[in-house]
């Protein structure tokens, strides 16, 4: 994807929280195609070291910092190294996310802790972690990663639902707080996605006839806003959370 001169990430170091859903190595390839040098932090088993060697294909610095992203002490060290190692912390991408689906009146109250923690909790430690590196330093850009059950229900998914708005309501008020320190604070809702390239086949989904676009995003389609929002191109947007997701929400 060629970068405008505008969205231009060199000399820029990024954070990308890692999990299990196959993203991170396509967010991270964007952030170093544009320039960046990448810290991933995730635990053992998530996709951190396919995401590195991505980085690495652009020629990119890297680090892969074993991390539990709900553990304050863990995130704060991860940060420090980052600080330490890199020279800065510029941006951050809190991509990790738990999935979880399930009638209410069966989630459990550890169910329901869990999901709060990993994607709420782990969101307020690295916002708070960065974000104080970022103010030290006058500035920087945090990039929420969401979803559409940020603003909308879905039956079988209330754990995942509040947690999502949680993550909404935290990006449009922490923008504001900092507003005036140049870090500015921003989302992406994702929709319903496949890290599969899709096919002739997955147009008989009801799902993908569902979309007003007929097919399910990819997370390369997030890269473009992705590299905007991280960039100083961006110094007149902030608090919001952009959709991407064929058209799902209008269509609602």
């Amino acid at each position: 994807m060629p970068i405008p001169i505008e969205w231009d990430l060199t000399g820029k170091t990024a954070i990308v929280t890692a999990d299990r859903r196959g993203w991170t190595p396509y967010l991270v390839s964007a952030l170093a195609e544009a320039g960046a040098d990448i810290a991933v932090a995730g635990a053992d088993g998530s996709d951190a070291a396919e995401a590195a060697e991505a980085a690495r294909e652009h020629g990119r610095t890297v680090l892969i910092i074993e991390t539990d992203v709900t553990r304050s002490e863990e995130v704060e060290a991860a940060v420090e190294r980052t600080a330490r190692e890199l020279g800065s912390v510029d941006i951050l991408v809190n991509n990790a996310r738990l999935e979880f689906g399930k009638p209410f009146a069966e989630v459990s109250e550890d169910e329901w802790r869990t999901v709060m923690d990993f994607n709420v909790m782990s969101m307020f430690h690295w916002c708070q972690s960065a974000g104080r590196r970022m103010l030290s330093q006058g500035g920087g850009r945090i990039i929420n990663l969401s979803s559409g059950l940020a603003v909308r229900g879905l039956w079988n998914s209330v754990a995942a639902c509040a947690a999502q708005g949680a993550i909404h309501q935290l990006t449009a008020a922490l923008a504001l707080e900092w507003a005036h320190d140049n870090v500015r604070v921003n989302g992406i809702g994702a929709g319903w996605f496949s890290t599969d390239r899709p096919t002739e086949e997955d147009q008989k989904e009801l799902l993908v006839r569902y979309l007003p676009l007929r097919r399910k995003g990819h997370p390369e389609d997030l890269s473009g806003l992705l590299i905007y929002l991280a960039s100083d191109a961006c110094d007149f947007v902030t608090g919001q959370t952009v959709f991407i997701d064929g058209g799902a929400l209008a269509h609602a």
